[in-house]
């Protein structure tokens, strides 16, 4: 939900290199930088809180006032970039923006097919896919939505919805061009296997039992010659 903050103390750190990242993974330290108005600073944040406030109601849109080091002054910051594991699945270094919250910023949000179970085209064994599932908007960083909701449940099969068709919450700007597809409904495949019709009479070339034309005996088997006689 839009409006959602979460304190989370950092720490500032001196050193920085992998030696030094490797380190404070081992000890559930998450390392990262905070890029403000002045010059960025290196900081690390247990994982297991960075964690449990990006995957709160707001999600990755999250508002993070930012202490370092337990300090009285915060910093309200968005999530800017983050790095994954792509084995064990877990952050490995993250990069805090800090913002302004009566300034507009631009973000990047899921777009939500809701109704789809209802949709006509769907009933009838149509089939609905989805090439747009992220859509670009602007607002105030406190009004950025965790996602946008699309409504298909009136869709018939060959119809087509664009960005023309999303409604944005207010205070939001989608950004993308209103011409690009987002949702299709399209009709089912069918295989339908061609059968290959024998006029009655006629065999298939090839078939075992082939009766000859009326009139003509049936062709012999050719029958391999004999080997000369030995003197």
């Amino acid at each position: 939900m839009a409006g959602e903050r979460t304190k989370r103390v950092v720490s500032a750190r001196d050193q920085i290199g992998s030696r030094e990242s490797r380190r404070l993974r081992r000890e559930g330290l998450i390392p990262g930088v905070l890029y403000g108005r002045g010059k960025p600073v290196a900081i690390s944040v247990a994982e297991r809180e960075l964690r449990r406030a990006l995957t709160g109601a707001a999600g990755l849109h999250s508002i993070l006032d930012v202490a370092i080091d337990g300090a009285d002054t915060t910093h309200a910051s968005i999530l800017k970039e983050y790095q994954v594991d792509k084995v064990r699945g877990y952050i490995t270094h993250v990069d805090l923006q800090e913002v302004r919250l009566d300034q507009p910023i631009q973000a990047s949000v899921s777009v939500h097919l809701v109704g789809a179970e209802s949709a006509p085209g769907v009933r009838e064994g149509g089939v609905l896919s989805q090439p747009l599932r992220e859509v670009q908007i602007q607002a105030l960083p406190l009004e950025v939505p965790e996602h946008i909701d699309l409504d298909v449940s009136h869709m018939e099969i060959g119809d087509t919805l664009r960005m023309s068709d999303v409604v944005a919450p207010e205070g939001v700007t989608v950004l993308d061009d209103p011409e690009t597809v987002v949702a299709i409904l399209t009709a089912p495949s069918r295989f339908v296997e061609e059968e290959v019709e024998v006029p009655e009479g006629e065999a298939v070339e090839g078939e075992a039992g082939a009766e000859a034309p009326e009139g003509e005996a049936p062709a012999e088997a050719e029958q391999p010659a004999e080997a000369p006689a030995e003197e």
